[in-house]
């Protein structure tokens, strides 16, 4: 039997590789852009930037130091200068194709932070493997603007997976209508109509605000946002205010809100500040062609008829009286249940002998009129 030579022992000691083994290395030698690892073989084993991965900005000597062990997947025995091609991306990409087929089918939440934010939607990594988010799934509501997503960490579940086209699609809208639906419980167990709660304006509209209570929206109605007149919503409120507010009805999984608080009504003195009698002054608010309505503090308005305004005849309010002007006047009519004040400048300026007189001028006013008037 022949003795081997030296050559042929350490030739035989040297381990043989194969192009898609996976194999274990130590790193000898690091620079930013590429990895020298000894993998047991007849020549070192090269891992660059590109095929340890998808960020091309990366310094390796940041993430990497000689000593350190690492397994990889080897692309090329030979590179043609009797180098071993390495990537370490690809097989965390086939680990984590397995990891996302996990997830996949047994609907795991995952989380991520957003790569890429894209026109159509989203991009997260995970274990190397990239996942679309299209806009569409990324909340309950489109949303028009996802710029607000990057760089944040954020949970999905895989809606979609197909190696071979290598399509993973993500779904982060189902798990934020669950939370919400949660929430809304939550919420509706814990309130009541009454109840004096802390919200968040979330949008404003022509006809009021809604308002985040935390799990579900109230509605804040232009007519129960002050005891005085709002011209507009926009012009109180904007979104992100935060608000204390009234829970005035709920029915269903509608919510009605109010900020006329019982202890700021008006009405609640008015009694004694406006009875019969009484000369008051106030702003003259709006006017219609049979009189003009005049604040005597915000959310208590009087009529002051045309027939009212002065001894001699006007035609319209408009003719004397201008909106913001300030009158004084008595008190000749108070109804509290209608919640409705009738004045009379002419009471102020004319004999006792004319009274009878005022009075019936005020009570042949278009009641009707005046109503509708007053609820505009």
């Amino acid at each position: 039997m022949s003795e081997l030579t030296f050559e042929q022992m350490l030739e035989d000691s040297i381990k043989t590789i194969h192009s898609g083994e996976v194999v274990e290395g130590t790193v000898i030698d690091v620079k930013a852009d590429e990895i020298v690892l000894n993998i047991g073989y007849k020549s070192d084993g090269i891992l660059t930037r590109n095929e340890y991965t998808n960020d091309s900005s990366v310094d390796l000597t940041t993430l990497v130091k000689p000593g350190d062990t690492m397994e990889v997947k080897v692309l090329k025995v030979n590179d043609g200068e009797g180098q071993v091609v390495l990537t370490y991306k690809r097989l965390a990409a086939d680990r984590g194709n397995k990891r996302i087929e996990e997830a996949y089918n047994s609907r795991e939440v995952l989380k991520a932070t957003v790569a890429q934010v894209l026109e159509g939607g989203l991009s997260v990594i995970v274990d190397e493997v990239r996942i679309f988010i299209p806009a569409s799934l990324v909340s309950d509501t489109y949303e028009r603007d996802l710029s607000k997503y990057a760089g944040q960490e954020i949970e999905f579940v895989i809606s979609e997976y197909n190696p071979k086209r290598r399509r993973y699609i993500g779904d982060r809208r189902q798990l934020v209508a669950a939370r919400k639906a949660e929430l809304q419980k939550e919420l509706f167990e814990r309130i009541h109509e009454g109840d004096v709660v802390e919200g968040t304006v979330k949008n404003v509209t022509d006809f009021g605000a809604f308002v985040d209570l935390g799990g579900a929206d109230g509605l804040l109605h232009i007519s129960e946002m002050s005891w005085g007149r709002v011209e507009h919503p926009k012009k109180v409120f904007k979104v992100g205010d935060q608000l204390k507010v009234l829970i005035k009805e709920i029915s269903g999984s509608k919510i009605a809100l109010s900020l006329k608080f019982d202890d700021a009504n008006p009405w609640r003195d008015a009694a004694d500040k406006y009875a019969v009698g009484n000369v008051v002054t106030g702003k003259v608010a709006r006017m219609t062609d049979f009189g003009a309505f005049v604040e005597l503090e915000p959310g208590v308005d009087a009529l002051l008829h045309v027939s009212q305004i002065s001894k001699e005849h006007v035609e319209k309010p408009a003719d004397v009286l201008s909106v913001g002007e300030e009158v004084t006047a008595k008190v000749v009519d108070f109804n509290e249940d209608e919640k409705k004040i009738s004045l009379s400048i002419k009471a102020m300026l004319a004999p006792e002998a004319d009274q009878e007189e005022s009075d019936e001028d005020v009570v042949s006013v278009d009641i009707d009129a005046v109503i509708a008037a007053q609820e505009e």
